[in-house]
């Protein structure tokens, strides 16, 4: 599983309003090589689902991966921080071994 905070969800619904994208869209996050740890993670809208995406509900939206991306994601929180020190979306990751200051990154 994949799981969205409220945090997320709040800033996830008016990204969606604001780009008048529908229910048809979900969040489509992966992981590729890159960043200085190693791994980066990536998300965005998307309304195609692909042949072996792994399908996920959480907090009233759907998140969607890849089934390579979801064994380095699995039982991840995608979260949201504002502010002045914020990260803006970010992955508390469990299977992280370490993570970059700014949190785009990790490696396992």
């Amino acid at each position: 599983m994949i799981y969205i905070a409220d945090s997320a969800k709040e800033k996830i619904m008016k990204l969606l309003e604001d780009a008048h994208l529908d229910s048809s869209h979900f969040i489509r996050a992966t992981v590729t090589s890159g960043g200085c740890s190693g791994l980066s993670y990536n998300i965005e809208f998307d309304d195609t689902p692909l042949p072996n995406d792994q399908v996920f509900e959480s907090n009233d939206l759907k998140i969607v991966t890849d089934l390579k991306s979801f064994l380095y994601l699995f039982d991840s929180t995608l979260e949201f921080s504002a502010g002045l020190d914020g990260k803006g979306f970010y992955f508390q990751n469990p299977n992280a071994s370490r993570t970059c200051g700014c949190g785009e990154s990790f490696s396992v």
